[in-house]
């Protein structure tokens, strides 16, 4: 019997735990529907939308590396907030036809952190460690929401380029990745008061990567370590960070933030957070 259905689509994509999450909601919510994986390479891009345009079951894609960019000249809109970051992460086949390609990293990212922007601060601080296409997302997020930025990368003129695009006001700076690899003997001033984020934006550490060489003597007290990483999804950083006393966020928390809005766009119900526990096991199997 046919059915409604979307995909992800990448280049590899068989890490992708993104059919788990949306499956797991499709059938908490008695959807007859389902969520699909496609291994897509470069040169098929086209001819995977102009077959999935063509058909009227299809809902829409998910879209992860290497495709987050060149998936865009292809679609016939582009919609806030991919327009400023510069990335689709997610592709909507209207009722027309037409596709439209918009991003929900940006939110997915921010949802954990929901109850520390409510909060009033007289100074906000992110490290954001890496110049991929996550940090895109990220750095246009973080801002939004007044912080002052420290992008790092194994090239640190990439680092000051995308702030220059995507964050050219404010004073915010960019490093090479080695900085923070060494220890530091600066002394922090009271952070009482501070929102400090130290974030893994970048691939290291994740299964089958280098590890990320991140001295904690960089964290000022009361940090918060994010490590967007999934597999595994307690890394070393996060590791480190808790025996220096930092609360720590993982990258499950993004994963699943960005997937229940996407999913709400596909499926025209929003995905039943009240069992997220029970999908984070099913996640960590």
């Amino acid at each position: 019997m046919t059915r409604l259905y979307a995909d992800v689509i990448g280049d590899p994509i068989v890490q992708s735990k993104s059919p788990k999450i949306h499956n797991f909601w499709l059938a908490k919510l008695g959807i007859d529907a389902e969520y699909r994986a496609a291994h897509v390479r470069p040169e098929a891009l086209a001819d995977y939308l102009a077959d999935r345009q063509a058909d009227p079951l299809w809902r829409g894609c998910n879209v992860t590396m290497p495709h987050k960019q060149a998936v865009m000249p292809l679609l016939g809109r582009i919609e806030a907030p991919a327009t400023k970051i510069g990335a689709v992460n997610t592709v909507l086949r209207g009722s027309s036809g037409g596709l439209s390609g918009t991003n929900t990293d940006a939110s997915g990212f921010l949802e954990p952190l929901k109850a520390d922007l409510n909060a009033t601060h007289y100074f906000r601080m992110a490290r954001i460690l890496g110049t991929g296409g996550a940090a895109r997302a990220i750095i246009t997020a973080l801002a939004g929401h007044g912080f002052t930025l420290v992008v790092a990368g194994r090239d640190p003129a990439k680092a000051r380029a995308l702030l220059d695009e995507l964050a050219p006001k404010g004073e915010h700076h960019a490093i090479d990745l080695a900085h923070f690899a060494e220890p530091t003997d600066f002394a922090f001033d009271d952070r009482e008061g501070c929102l400090d984020l130290i974030i893994n934006a970048s691939s290291l550490g994740m299964q089958g990567q280098p590890p990320l060489a991140f001295d904690w003597s960089h964290a000022p007290p009361g940090s918060i370590a994010y490590d967007i990483v999934t597999a595994p999804l307690d890394t070393p950083f996060l590791q480190d960070a808790r025996a220096k006393g930092h609360r720590t966020i993982d990258g499950l928390s993004m994963l699943i933030g960005q997937a229940a809005a996407a999913f709400e766009k596909f499926f025209g119900a929003p995905p039943p957070r009240e069992h997220d526990a029970e999908l984070r096991a099913i996640l960590t199997r």
